[in-house]
């Protein structure tokens, strides 16, 4: 039997208790109580302490926060902190960033001990060797960690960069099905693929291999003009992003999970607007 069926019970739980029905708000949409409403930690700029920032966070509506991976001695009061604004304000942090960084089993620890469900890990692209090795070479650092996600409960889930490696849906579903496990899975970047093609076709493709969503608009007028990177300066719902067919293909799936902003942070006015924008794109 494969480790994916063996697994499977797991991984159900695993879902279930990440994506438990949200505190109802002033109106429901259709993805309300479905879709839980984050922002990476980060993104709260400002002076006030890491509790402050868990508070003001709570109060504009947001379900839970994503930090980043801060491995070594020397990150373990920051860390520490984490946990205690996650402890006293009811704040779930419900997931790390750690980026391209192999060690994916001191990420998988510390999502572990901050209660989170997944570690976003970056595929990494080396170009100074040929993409074939590429290819084995990042496999197997997942692969390496694959037995200790599974032990821990925690995901490992793979985001669409512009990295140039997987950047269509079809090469990224084969890479996450190689692994044969639940606990592998695709942290699908809405904004991200626009530059190559459309998430609404993306999502058709990986369906529920998509584990979680960053959110992030993307205007191609604005990118083919001033920039590709400048793409991303739209706020959301006003690029080039078809919002509709994207919530279409969710519905299709029954996605109910994290869906986390990455745009560009601020105070308590930008953070509400940040919000509100999520709510109007996702029907919340």
């Amino acid at each position: 039997m494969h480790r994916r069926t063996l697994l499977k019970s797991a991984a159900l739980a695993t879902a279930a208790a990440s994506t438990s029905p949200m505190t109802s708000g002033a109106s429901a949409g259709e993805f309300s109580g479905k879709i839980k409403k984050a922002v990476k930690f980060h993104m709260a700029t400002g002076p006030e302490s890491v509790l402050d920032k868990f508070r003001m966070i709570r109060d504009l509506g947001f379900d839970g926060v994503e930090t980043r991976a801060k491995l070594g001695t020397e990150n373990e009061a920051l860390v520490r902190s984490y946990a205690q604004a996650s402890e006293s304000t009811g704040l779930p942090i419900h997931g790390v960033v750690h980026s391209s960084n192999p060690d994916l089993v001191g990420a998988i620890d510390q999502a572990k001990m901050l209660g989170a469900s997944s570690v976003l890990h970056v595929v990494r692209y080396d170009r100074k060797i040929s993409y074939l090795q590429n290819y084995e070479e990042t496999k197997q650092i997942i692969r390496r960690a694959v037995d200790h996600a599974e032990k821990q409960g925690v995901m490992i889930l793979c985001e669409n960069v512009w990295a140039s490696y997987l950047i269509e849906p079809m090469g990224m579903a084969r890479f996450v099905d190689s692994f044969d496990s639940p606990m592998v899975g695709i942290y699908f970047d809405v904004g991200n693929v626009v530059r190559w093609g459309w998430p609404q076709h993306w999502l058709e493709v990986i369906g529920r291999r998509a584990k979680k969503l960053d959110i992030k608009e993307y205007d191609l007028n604005v990118a083919m003009n001033e920039g590709m990177r400048e793409g991303f300066r739209k706020p959301l719902g006003e690029g080039s992003i078809e919002w509709d067919k994207v919530r279409s293909e969710l519905a299709k799936i029954d996605y109910q999970g994290w869906a986390t902003a990455e745009v560009k942070g601020g105070d308590r006015t930008r953070l509400a607007e940040i919000a509100a924008q999520m709510d109007r794109v996702l029907d919340l």
